[in-house]
């Protein structure tokens, strides 16, 4: 199963990161309009990445299973990801069988910098936020991913009290109270 290290940091000056990371980047930028809906899963996470017009190449959509513990720091993350053309039918179909989470909606501003790719998001709803994904290499110890994740923080301005846990959805979840 392909790993990264992953972090994910909230951003006060979009800016000034999206500057820091063309300053490092080998390729990109490249905007992305992406639209996550979550599903019930016992072990991991589940979601259905649905691409907006012309994004993601030829794939309109991909199902995404990844295990990575809720944490604020550098973190190793886990994921299987399978590419489908028919995103509608493949979500009704999960939320029969799963139930639905919830779904996140982002713009997405994508570098590359080596292997690491750098992800300026503004998620609806929430607000900026930096994400890093170094993909290490397949008995790579995580421990080197994160060593690289951390010098990108420091190269790209990233503060550790900026750093948050969970996933979007989770953010979304504790930012709107539940009425019943």
């Amino acid at each position: 199963m392909p790993r990264n290290i992953e972090i994910k940091a909230r951003v006060a000056d979009p800016a000034a990161l999206a500057r820091a990371a063309a300053a490092l980047a080998t390729s990109g930028p490249e905007l992305l309009h992406q639209d996550d809906t979550f599903f019930r899963c016992a072990h991991g996470r589940l979601k259905l990445r649905v691409f907006g017009p012309g994004d993601g190449g030829a794939v309109p959509a991909e199902l995404i299973f990844y295990r990575r513990a809720d944490q604020g720091g550098p973190k190793e993350s886990s994921y299987v990801i399978s590419r489908t053309d028919e995103p509608e039918t493949l979500r009704e179909a999960l939320a029969g069988a799963c139930g639905l989470l919830g779904r996140v909606r982002k713009r997405r501003t994508l570098w590359l910098a080596g292997r690491t790719r750098i992800h300026l998001d503004e998620v609806e709803g929430l607000g900026h936020f930096v994400e890093l994904e170094v993909v290490l290499a397949e008995d790579e110890p995580a421990t080197q991913g994160e060593a690289e994740a951390r010098d990108l923080m420091r190269r790209l301005g990233i503060a550790e009290a900026t750093l948050v846990e969970g996933a979007y959805l989770d953010l979304l979840r504790r930012s709107r109270p539940v009425t019943g």
